[in-house]
């Protein structure tokens, strides 16, 4: 019997990162300015050179990974026989992706802008926490 925590961890921890790219997108596109929690600068983070990929902004990035990640978890908690071998390391390449992307992107904060953006840390984390979830699906 599949253990269903792991699963739930990571549909919230999707949805959490769904929810704060969702916000970083609302107020760039609003160009309002980042309150930071944590009184940083998020401004200069987000808007910074570095807040886009091939010219497509991080946060849509952001916003397609945690929704594909909760649709996919979703899915393979409901209807397990989804979940092959095969899917299941897909979705954890994907996710350790992610992670690595994010440590890229908290490198960037620290020595390239010298600047650090709350929402970013906090989407960071979220990454991690998806990809220890799923590691332990994947190795349980």
């Amino acid at each position: 019997m599949m253990n269903p925590i792991p699963y739930f961890i990571i549909i919230a921890a999707a949805c959490a990162g769904f929810l704060i790219a969702l916000h970083i997108r609302r107020k760039k596109q609003a160009e309002e300015k980042f309150v930071c929690p944590l009184n940083f600068d998020c401004d200069a983070v987000v808007r910074s050179k570095y807040s886009r990929v091939a010219g497509v902004p991080i946060e849509i990035g952001g916003l397609i990974y945690y929704a594909l990640i909760t649709a996919s978890y979703a899915l393979f908690y409901f209807a397990p026989t989804l979940l092959s071998p095969i899917i299941s390391l897909a979705v954890l390449a994907t996710s350790g992706g992610a992670v690595l992307f994010s440590l890229y992107l908290t490198g960037v904060q620290m020595f390239a802008l010298k600047e650090w953006c709350s929402w970013c840390l906090a989407s960071a984390s979220m990454c991690a926490v998806i990809f220890g979830s799923a590691l332990w699906i994947f190795l349980i």
